[in-house]
């Protein structure tokens, strides 16, 4: 069956609901943030995190306080944490945006390294942010996501203690890279996008109720030393709606050039606005360009802007390729990335897929180099292993070589009917 099967029938399932992630709040009228050039319980004096009535978190969280859910994360002193970040030091710096600083720190019962993530009382990510981000990742439990481990709210320091990602942000590694360092090969970035999908798929289709990220993008997708990656920072996460409801209505809120058309336009958010956000991620991890980028040529500057027209045309598709790979990569499994972004990209949201639908047709991309033929001349083989493994590779190019044909075609026609 072809992965990309699924794709024409992107309607025979109910959107789910979700919730968002991080980073500052905007006015709906106003434009959003330019993203162009990251254990033990103690139960003191620390404050109860009561739920306060918001339409940023919804109802579901509401009851779930109301109902006195038990909240996994640990509580630290503000004294701990400064300790565990040597009084916040320069070099532990590990990042900073509108929410405040990230710090590496290391507690001392149990010894662990964390990554501590300092409110700035005066930044974009206010008390009610605080709160959803720890209600958020206390609920929810997932291998691509990032585990919340406690939290401080002593007087007015607002604090989170995650488990430290020691490779930092997908960004780090793939955009605007100094001399030397080398580029994510490509079966790197493929295994990226693959977790990051599974991440935004148990939001969508297993939390209960599901949740929207609303601030997907590459400064928010973490790594560990293997390369697996995870989602961070939930504080704009939102609850989807609930009933026969369509979408939820929230001030536009997120990173100017990873939010979805009609999210920036009208503040109607839905699952498909994560659909959108991944595919700008996906477009990055192909060409190694960020999302905006000022700095490039008038009609270069959006991403998606310049990419649309390549989309429509499979013939210059390596247009689109990180000229930092230098070609290093399959090249039917390169168009079949690209019909994927082009899929979640589609101005109209009814058109996009599923991310469920995502994961399957990432999950046929390889992940790493196919190495089956490259053993030594010397090592024994049996013709019969040979011929049965020859055979099943024939078969399994022929797969891929029919669901990239369809994909392409897919993603045409739907673009060319949705153009008249």
């Amino acid at each position: 069956m072809s992965c990309f099967s699924c794709f024409s029938s992107h309607e025979r399932r109910a959107s789910k609901k979700y919730r968002g992630s991080k980073q500052g709040p905007v006015p709906a009228s106003s434009s959003l943030r330019d993203p162009s050039p990251q254990s033990r319980p103690h139960n003191r004096t620390q404050p109860p995190l009561h739920q306060p009535p918001n339409e940023h978190s919804g109802k579901a969280t509401t009851e779930a306080t109301n109902n006195k859910a038990v909240i996994a994360a640990q509580t630290f002193t503000f004294r701990e944490l400064a300790t565990a970040t040597k009084n916040f030091r320069q070099e532990y710096l590990l990042g900073e945006g509108g929410f405040g600083r990230v710090y590496k720190g290391r507690l001392e019962n149990p010894d662990q390294m964390v990554a501590v993530k300092q409110l700035d009382r005066n930044g974009l990510q206010g008390n009610r942010e605080f709160l959803v981000e720890v209600l958020m990742l206390s609920l929810l439990h997932h291998q691509n996501l990032v585990n919340l481990i406690g939290y401080c709210a002593d007087g007015e320091q607002r604090l989170l203690v995650y488990e430290y990602m020691p490779l930092g942000s997908l960004e780090d590694h793939l955009l605007d890279l100094p001399p030397g360092q080398p580029p994510l090969p490509w079966f790197t970035r493929m295994k990226i996008a693959l977790h990051a999908a599974k991440g935004l798929e148990y939001l969508h289709d297993q939390a209960n109720p599901p949740v929207i990220y609303r601030d997907l993008k590459s400064s928010n997708i973490l790594l560990d030393r293997e390369y697996n990656a995870k989602l961070s920072d939930f504080g704009l996460a939102k609850l989807g709606p609930i009933g026969d409801k369509s979408h939820v209505s929230t001030r536009v809120m997120g990173t100017y050039g990873y939010c979805a058309p009609e999210y920036q336009k009208t503040g109607q958010l839905t699952v498909k606005s994560d659909v959108y956000s991944f595919g700008v991620v996906l477009l990055e991890l192909i060409t190694g360009q960020r999302a905006v980028d000022t700095r490039r040529r008038s009609e270069q500057q959006n991403l998606v802007t310049w990419a649309e027209p390549i989309f429509k045309d499979p013939t210059r598709f390596s247009e689109l390729s990180d000229p930092l790979l230098k070609g290093d990569f399959p090249r039917k499994n390169f168009n079949q990335a690209i019909a994927v972004a082009a899929m979640c990209l589609q101005e109209d949201a009814s058109i996009r897929p599923l991310i469920s639908d995502v994961v399957t047709a990432l999950s046929c991309l390889p992940v790493e180099p196919d190495t089956r033929f490259n053993s030594p001349v010397s090592t024994p083989s049996p013709q019969s292993m040979i011929n049965a493994e020859s055979h099943k590779s024939e078969m399994l190019a022929k797969e891929r070589e029919k669901a990239v044909a369809e994909a392409i075609a897919w993603g045409s026609m739907s673009r060319n009917n949705s153009v008249h």
